[in-house]
């Protein structure tokens, strides 16, 4: 393991009991890199996360950060890193400055330190106007970007961002990308996991796909979009119950067909083309819509459209 790499797993297994989460998976993540674990809900995604951030013993297999084995280096891998849990966990009862302080104390910085570092922080997360204030009243937008200023208050080599951006409204998610795009570029290596797909294709330079905790997929996400899907997908609707009825008349129309129950995809490197022989097979579409291919169509072909409970 280099100094360039800050994660490697080798047959890395979590289980609980009988019920395998994390099914001997391989990964490698290098110093500057913002990584995904992009799956549905059950895939393993936040059991690897746990062993990542040095909170969860490894059933098998091997995962070393900064070099070093979590289950005997366990604080100080726990020292260099940032973490960022599906859950705020804040003191509601505390101003928002102050759950800065508190944190910062429990890495041994000292007070002025900590209120230095605090002040760089409020003024990233575009908190400062509200240091004062109770976390309780703080919106659900303003919550998350202070776990993730608190998580960066030790100055972490590597951030861990699990599920980042879950339950926020489109403008609070941009505002979020953006403090996180910020951070890549100041040299903070992320790794997050997330199930938007447009967050992947956001903030990802690279990423895997898992799904029953393995990982079927790796890549960046344009490489995933063209190994796993087309350039380019046609969404076909018709003015009936059952798409399934115009699948005779569409087969052999671009690369792929998919139907679903309220329209049809056609996956084909050139959507115009494709449309166009839809709309000499004799059928009458109420519309036809030509786009791109996206990391959504990747991740639904590779893992199903069928619930995970």
């Amino acid at each position: 393991m280099t100094d360039d790499v800050l994660l490697s797993a080798k047959g890395l297994t979590k289980t609980f009991g009988d019920f395998t989460a994390v099914d001997g998976i391989d990964v490698e993540v290098r110093r500057g890199e913002s990584f995904g674990f992009l799956g549905p809900n059950g895939a393993g995604k936040s059991s690897t996360m746990r062993m990542v951030a040095a909170v969860s013993p490894v059933t098998s297999g091997e995962l070393r950060i900064f070099g070093q084995d979590p289950a005997t280096h366990g604080p100080a891998i726990r020292a260099r890193l940032g973490n960022c849990p599906q859950q705020d966990r804040l003191d509601e009862e505390l101003s928002v400055e102050e759950n800065l302080w508190v944190y910062g104390r429990f890495f041994g910085l000292t007070r002025a330190e900590v209120r230095a570092r605090a002040d760089e922080l409020l003024d990233f997360a575009q908190l400062t106007e509200r240091r004062k204030d109770k976390v309780e009243p703080l919106s659900g937008g303003m919550k998350r970007r202070l776990v993730i200023a608190r998580s960066l208050i030790n100055n972490p080599e590597l951030l861990l961002l699990d599920e980042p951006t879950t339950g926020l409204d489109p403008q609070a998610r941009h505002v979020l990308w953006d403090r996180l795009f910020r951070l890549k570029r100041q040299g903070v290596t992320l790794i997050l996991t997330t199930h938007y797909m447009d967050e992947a294709e956001q903030l990802c330079d690279r990423l895997v796909v898992m799904d029953h905790g393995r990982i079927v997929a790796e890549g960046s996400p344009r490489a995933l979009i063209q190994e796993h899907s087309t350039r380019e997908v046609v969404e076909v609707r018709y003015d009936v119950d059952d798409h399934g009825v115009h699948a005779g008349p569409l087969e052999g129309i671009g690369d792929r067909l998919e139907i679903l129950p309220d329209r049809v995809l056609i996956y084909a490197d050139d959507g115009d083309a494709a449309a166009g022989a839809v709309a000499r097979s004799g059928t009458e579409p109420l519309s036809t819509l030509v786009r791109r291919s996206t990391l959504e169509d990747v991740f639904l072909h590779l893992t199903g459209r069928t619930l995970v409970d």
